[in-house]
């Protein structure tokens, strides 16, 4: 039996797949990529943001389309399985926190039977099989759930609370990558931050035995909710001075008004934000501060939102993804009346041109630059994407074979988004 895979959302989601298509493999399936070859189809769904979850809607729409057993998994799949129902009946469904179950899901699906699995599944996803979509990307889920409360997300109901790994099934998770050919592993979660609370640890705990695992590889740590960083901020610090560790650093902000952020119940304030930014910045040069911001929560007012530019101007982060607000059903927030999407869409401009201009004077630092990188990417024929030691985006030419391999470039050009490099020479 052929099976067609479709993915989207964050990388616990991209690896839900890899665990997926490796359990179905290790029985005998076979993974296609083309629809009219496949005997099962499966959508791993997201539903973070509305523009997603509308998107979601069309491909199961199409897939539906094609009359052959589909099964829905992911996020969507379990909070919003009765608006899928209208548009696929017949279609099974798995949790993102069942993902372990799909063999006996596919099969059943495969008889014709529709089946519900949704519930959440008390087992590490680690010492599985994996197909990886990436053989130089390995990427390793460190719990599931979150602790936050935010009034605005959705993927506390599917994902739930958290459930912290054990720390020596992670680090074995990790060996193994390694061991398998994997040069770049992201450590990844619905909140990194917040990894062994409930068992006694924390994420740099964590990491300090990852990083003595012998290999050459390098490490990017997923987003990290600022609100539990405090309690070991400088041990966490002291640990991302490994250099097996990414110059990398995802922290949410959300808004630049602690008004709208305790609306948002966010827990933080801005100035905590900021003190956490600047000492990242004091102990690590030249590291790569990445946020978010939502645009248009309900009870933003134009002076939140000029707070929010102050903030960003402030800062100055590498890094902006800006997410026009939209109300998820089961949130607080959808039950708040909403702004005019045209205000939203507005001030979504003026803080795009911002970011934009800020992104592009940060990357002036790097013309010049001169250093290791690895190339994680084939973008197309003889062109690649390599990153750096602080996790920097470059394009790189080369008629040699490089993909996957560690590189000495020289940045010529930069970009708001990316930087463009010369291969200097091959490590490895």
């Amino acid at each position: 039996m052929k099976v067609y895979f479709e993915t989207y959302g964050c990388a616990a989601n991209f690896n839900d797949t890899e665990i997926m298509k490796g359990l179905l493999v290790k029985e005998g399936f076979e993974i296609t990529d083309k629809i009219e070859n496949a005997d099962l189809l499966i959508i791993n769904t997201c539903n973070v943001k509305v523009p997603t979850a509308n998107r979601m809607i069309e491909r199961v729409k199409k897939l539906y389309s094609f009359g052959k057993p589909l099964i829905i998994a992911g996020c969507m799949a379990k909070t919003e399985r009765e608006r899928l129902e209208k548009i696929a009946p017949k279609a099974s469904f798995i949790g993102p926190n069942s993902v372990l179950k799909i063999v006996d899901v596919a099969k059943e699906t495969l008889k014709g039977k529709k089946v519900v699995f949704v519930e959440d599944l008390d087992i590490p996803k680690l010492g599985y099989p994996r197909i990886s979509r990436n053989p130089i990307i390995g990427i390793a889920q460190i719990s599931q759930g979150c602790l936050g409360n935010c009034s605005y997300c959705i993927v506390k109901f599917s994902r739930g609370r958290l459930k912290s790994y054990p720390l020596d099934l992670i680090v074995k998770e990790v060996e193994n990558l390694v061991k398998n050919g994997k040069k770049e592993i992201w450590i990844t979660s619905q909140d990194n931050a917040v990894y062994g609370f409930d068992i006694g640890l924390n994420l740099a705990k964590l990491l300090e035995k990852i990083v003595e695992i012998n290999g050459n590889f390098w490490i990017r740590i997923g987003m990290m909710n600022p609100a539990f960083l405090s309690n070991f901020l400088d041990e966490l610090i002291e640990v991302y001075k490994n250099e097996k560790i990414f110059k990398f650093v995802h922290l949410p902000v959300q808004s630049g008004s602690n008004k709208v952020l305790r609306d948002m119940k966010r827990g933080y304030t801005v100035e905590k934000f900021i003190e956490i930014v600047e000492k990242f910045r004091k102990e690590i040069k030249d590291i790569t501060i990445a946020t978010d911001i939502i645009v248009g929560y309900p009870t933003e007012k134009e002076e939140d939102f000029e707070q929010t530019i102050e903030l960003i101007e402030k800062i100055k982060p590498d890094i902006v993804n800006i997410s026009k607000f939209g109300a998820r059903p089961l949130t607080e927030a959808s039950k708040l009346k909403q702004l005019d999407p045209r205000i939203i869409n507005e001030r979504s401009k003026v803080l795009y041109n911002l970011v934009r201009k800020i992104s592009f004077e940060n990357n002036q630092k790097w013309l010049g630059w001169k250093g290791k990188a690895l190339v994680d990417e084939i973008k197309e024929e003889n062109k690649f994407v390599a990153r750096n030691f602080a996790y920097k985006s470059i394009f790189l030419e080369s008629k040699e074979k490089i993909f996957g391999k560690f590189v000495e470039v020289k940045v010529e050009k930069v970009f708001s988004n990316f930087l463009s490099a010369k291969l200097s020479r091959i490590f490895s």
